[in-house]
């Protein structure tokens, strides 16, 4: 019996939780895990007690343990974490409740009695499940338990969650292709600028040189379309001032912004002010983040009055709203607290087919749109190791944008 405690123990030291041996040590899951004794030697014999309930309640995988019904028998603090619900409320509640969903076409329950009737043990990964109405992505390996004894519990469920490294690497992806698509944006703003002087140049020379009332319209539309061009090439290659950072008060530039909105609209639009005052400063130019706010605030406004229609119900809303975000992931950076700010409309929603690369140069919903200022300003939040998050429907479409509030993780 020693011999096998020891064996146990060992199991446990080599991270991966393995069903059988958990079972042993623990005698009957009905119970509380026992405190199990081992003899370490270190010169002289010594007697510890490990609480092997308490170092499974500890671990960050979330264990399940699932009786031949294929209902839960237990789950463990992180597995309570996961799916948000006591061991009390989940106890003898089908597994099959946490572990599948109607549309998935994976047969859930058809492989776990397959690993309880063969003990060959399976590992599915990226699987969906959902928690309060969230989707969440999971890897889990389910092993076979007690295989031939008179014990409970004959499955156990071990689930990793991935989604803060699908996150990542989606993350890391997006930026790759914004940069790649950002620098092709440059080079061709570069080659449209260059012949655009040229050719203001030249139609200033033709129209002197005719001296004619009657060509000076055509001439004057080649002037004001050649400047056309270039302030738009001028968008297209972004600002070349460098940040100048500061302490800001985020409360203040979204003030900013709110004002000129009001302004525009004329209480059109209602204004609602959801704020956080005990924010903390953040390191920041404060010019940019009016640039960025304001370009956010601008399509909103701007989705909402050309969609008149849509507001039968109820008047067009605008939510400046401000929150502490803890365990934000930016750039492949874990940050313990960021200041978030979520400008949120009532508004027709992100046409579903842009969602994804609403912030890629070049791509709008609108017909006279140029695509540009999402990109630059998920640009600038990127200066400010910062970024941008969009969510939308119909109905509700929310931008937010997040700072690291540590003045150590802001670029110089």
């Amino acid at each position: 019996m020693n011999a096998l405690k020891t064996k146990s123990w060992r199991a446990f030291c080599l991270i991966r939780l393995n069903s059988i041996q958990i079972w042993n040590m623990a005698e009957h899951m009905t119970m509380p895990l026992h405190n199990i004794s081992y003899r370490k030697h270190s010169g002289m014999d010594q007697t510890q007690r490990i609480d092997y309930r308490l170092l499974v309640d500890n671990l960050s995988t979330a264990i399940l343990l699932v009786d031949r019904d294929l209902n839960i028998f237990y789950l463990n603090s992180s597995c309570e974490a996961l799916f948000d619900i006591s061991l009390i409320r989940a106890s003898g509640q089908p597994v099959l409740n946490l572990l599948h969903t109607p549309d998935d076409e994976f047969n859930t329950q058809e492989a776990f009695l397959n690993t309880i009737n063969t003990g060959q043990p399976y590992t599915r990964r990226e699987a969906t499940i959902n928690v309060n109405f969230k989707d969440i992505h999971v890897d889990y390996t389910a092993s076979q338990l007690n295989a031939g004894k008179p014990y409970h519990p004959l499955l156990l469920i071990e689930l990793n969650p991935i989604d803060r490294m699908l996150k990542i690497s989606k993350e890391e992806n997006f930026i790759q292709q914004h940069q790649v698509a950002r620098q092709l944006v440059r080079g061709v703003a570069h080659e449209i600028k260059n012949p655009l002087a040229g050719i203001r140049g030249a139609t200033q020379l033709l129209a002197r040189s005719l001296n004619d009332p009657k060509y000076d319209e055509f001439t004057d539309i080649i002037i004001s379309e050649v400047d056309r061009l270039r302030n738009l090439a001028d968008t297209m290659l972004g600002s070349r001032q460098l940040p100048s950072y500061e302490l800001v008060n985020i409360h203040e530039p979204l003030e900013r912004v709110r004002s000129l909105i009001v302004n525009q609209t004329k209480s059109k639009i209602n204004i609602i002010r959801d704020y956080d005052l005990s924010l903390p400063e953040v390191m920041a130019d404060r010019d940019q983040l009016i640039q960025v706010m304001l370009n956010i605030c601008a399509n909103a406004v701007q989705a909402m009055t050309e969609h008149p229609d849509f507001f039968v119900e109820h008047r067009p809303e605008l939510i400046l709203r401000t929150r502490i975000q803890r365990l934000v992931t930016i750039n492949g950076v874990l940050n313990r607290s960021t200041v978030r700010v979520d400008i949120e409309d009532n508004g027709p929603g992100v046409p579903e087919d842009i969602l994804e690369s609403v912030f890629y140069p070049l791509v709008t919903g609108r017909a006279n749109g140029t695509g540009l200022g999402l990109s630059i300003a998920q640009n600038i939040m990127h200066q400010h190791n910062g970024m941008i998050e969009c969510q939308s429907i119909p109905g509700k479409t929310i931008f937010s944008l997040y700072l690291p509030w540590e003045a150590s993780h802001v670029a110089k």
